[in-house]
């Protein structure tokens, strides 16, 4: 339950704002490169307004030209029809969040925009100590993360690589969306179909928060109606894929294992749970979500820096990969004021001895 407290959902929230405000300030975030992907952005938050808004206008097309022929000014199936299958696209099966998603794979400058916003934090950072005391400082996360690979293939290797990341990325949201439509179908069952979405909602959160809170829980999932369960869960789930996804820059450099990966998000679950909610509530605007998607992308960068040590060079990866699983400093980060979280030092480490070629202590705050 200590990874998945209010107090560390709460400061991941916090984090969100924080690291929008923090990406905001910086200057080449608006150069024209990126006021092209954000036209490009706002652009195809239209198409996937338009593209998602297909199947319901098409039914409400069929509704009325049925209306010319069927009296149905008593009827109420027919607005039943158009807003059970808005409910099933947007709350189920999550179809625009799907297609922003979509998008890290076919551009590169999502990935462009989180290694720009590093080097940003740790210039601000840099700022904001330049007069205290260099051996306090923490060390820097941008200068030793660019010189790991980012693993891209080849450009005569691209497509094929691309093809074969599609697919998969296909295969992992059909088999969560038949999940969904499984789960939601068995929920109408007569009789024990009240109690399925509960149970999804205990299985779900025994392994994050634990048994006794899964089952308080699984309690207040019997008092909601079916429409606000599947809004919760869904949040829960796109939340935790969201956060997957805007990490991806900084896994595709640091590449732990999958039992490695599972262990480092499992120690900083509240935090990050906090900061994807933030960000899915955001994302969820219609014709902006795209545009906020490359916001959120930024405010990663900062995200990184307060709940993981600074990277050193790739030659030291493998024992840095198993040194920083665990969140050392979570204890101090979650019980600092709050506000002082952009602006609290704490030392984590004793300082090195001279002959180490690392000699400032590594901390984890500005």
């Amino acid at each position: 339950m200590s990874n998945f407290d209010p107090n560390a959902i709460l400061r991941g929230a916090q984090l969100t704002l924080v690291g929008v405000h923090r990406a905001l300030q910086n200057p080449d975030l608006f150069t024209s490169t990126h006021y092209r992907q954000a036209a490009i952005a706002v652009a195809a938050g239209i198409a996937i307004r338009i593209v998602v808004g297909i199947p319901i206008v098409g039914v409400r097309i069929i509704l009325w030209l049925l209306s010319l022929f069927v009296n149905m000014d008593h009827a109420q199936w027919d607005d039943n029809v158009s807003s059970g299958l808005h409910f099933l696209e947007h709350s189920v099966l999550q179809v625009p969040f799907f297609m922003m998603t979509l998008m890290r794979y076919i551009t590169p400058t999502l990935d462009q925009m989180f290694m720009n916003s590093l080097h940003w934090v740790d210039t601000t950072y840099a700022i904001k100590h330049k007069t205290d005391d260099p051996h306090n400082l923490r060390a820097m996360y941008y200068p030793n993360l660019q010189q790991y690979s980012d693993h891209k293939p080849k450009e005569e290797k691209k497509k094929v690589a691309l093809k074969k990341t599609l697919t998969l990325f296909f295969i992992r949201y059909g088999r969560k969306a038949a999940i969904s439509l499984a789960v939601v179908g068995l929920s109408y069952v007569p009789y024990v179909g009240r109690f399925v979405l509960p149970a999804a909602s205990f299985y779900t959160f025994s392994g994050s928060v634990g048994p006794q809170p899964a089952l308080v829980i699984f309690g207040g999932s019997l008092l909601l109606p079916r429409r606000y369960l599947v809004t919760f869960l869904q949040s829960y789930f796109s939340s935790r894929t969201l956060m997957r996804e805007l990490l991806e820059p900084y896994f595709a450099r640091v590449r732990y294992n999958k039992e490695q990966k599972k262990l480092w998000f499992k120690d900083r679950a509240g935090v990050l749970f906090g900061f994807g909610l933030g960000f899915f509530v955001f994302v969820k605007i219609p014709l902006v979500g795209v545009l906020i998607y490359g916001i959120a992308e930024a405010s990663t960068a900062y995200l990184i820096t307060k709940i993981t040590e600074p990277p050193p060079p790739p030659s030291e990866a493998e024992e840095f990969k198993v040194e920083s699983l665990r969140w050392k400093n979570k204890h101090e980060f979650l019980s600092l004021p709050w506000g002082s979280l952009d602006d609290h030092n704490i030392d984590m480490h004793k300082p090195k001895p001279q002959s180490d070629v690392r000699q400032t202590p590594r901390k984890q705050f500005s």
